[in-house]
């Protein structure tokens, strides 16, 4: 049997090697704490990694469907989106986001007009759904937001607790779902998922969202506050 043949190792109900996981968890927790409270600015290197991450898989997965976006310039559009909403704010970054789209398109041409139409919106979309939503962490740490605290610690206790509530939504949704899961949400597209699993997950940002918002982030506000943050 070759290589190309080999079946796909099978992780039982949990749908992944949780070892490995738990150790890319580890590491990635550990990253973002040490960058975020040693030297902020460090933090951004982290997120624009993601961001370089996130649009290489998904030019990965449009791949498939028959796009070809183009990595270099959505990269490097990416990571000055990130880089002009830390230190310039708002209004930076849709101009950022405006010129990354522009020069994207202009990159296109150079392939010609067949495909261009459909590469080039799945491009300006992965530009949107990528960098232009993963600056707002920057927007976060940067501007702290009106909080009680200071600026500095608004803008940390903010990302520790959007962090927070994301990874409550997979650990929730893996325990419930490998515990009780009995009803697939989607058995095509996604085998291991199952309504059991969102439950847990929802449930779980939910809690969690209270206690870090009204038991450490912001000790003035209330529950709802918290249980409503996940739902945004």
């Amino acid at each position: 049997m070759t290589a190309t043949e080999m079946p796909a190792q099978d992780h039982g109900r949990a749908g992944r090697n949780v070892p490995l996981s738990i150790a890319s968890a580890v590491v990635l927790i550990a990253l973002i704490l040490v960058t975020l409270l040693v030297w902020k600015t460090l933090f951004m290197v982290v997120v624009a990694a993601a961001v370089l991450v996130a649009i290489w898989e998904l030019h990965r997965g449009f791949a498939t469907s028959g796009l070809d976006l183009p990595e270099q310039p959505l990269m490097a559009g990416g990571v000055v989106m990130v880089v002009v909403a830390y230190f310039w704010g708002a209004p930076a970054l849709v101009t950022a986001t405006a010129v990354s789209a522009l020069v994207t398109m202009l990159w296109l041409l150079r392939r010609g007009v067949t495909g261009y139409v459909e590469n080039a919106t799945a491009s300006v979309f992965t530009l949107v759904y990528v960098p232009f939503l993963g600056s707002f962490v920057a927007l976060m740490l940067s501007e702290g937001g009106a909080t009680d605290f200071t600026r500095y610690d608004a803008g940390v206790k903010g990302i520790l607790t959007f962090i927070a509530v994301t990874a409550a939504s997979d650990i929730g949704g893996f325990v419930a779902g490998v515990l009780f899961g009995r009803h697939p949400m989607a058995p095509v597209i996604s085998p291991k998922k199952s309504w059991e699993g969102f439950a847990g997950s929802a449930v779980f940002c939910v809690v969690v969202g209270i206690a870090m918002i009204v038991w450490w982030a912001w000790p003035s506000g209330t529950c709802w506050r918290g249980a409503s943050r996940p739902l945004w």
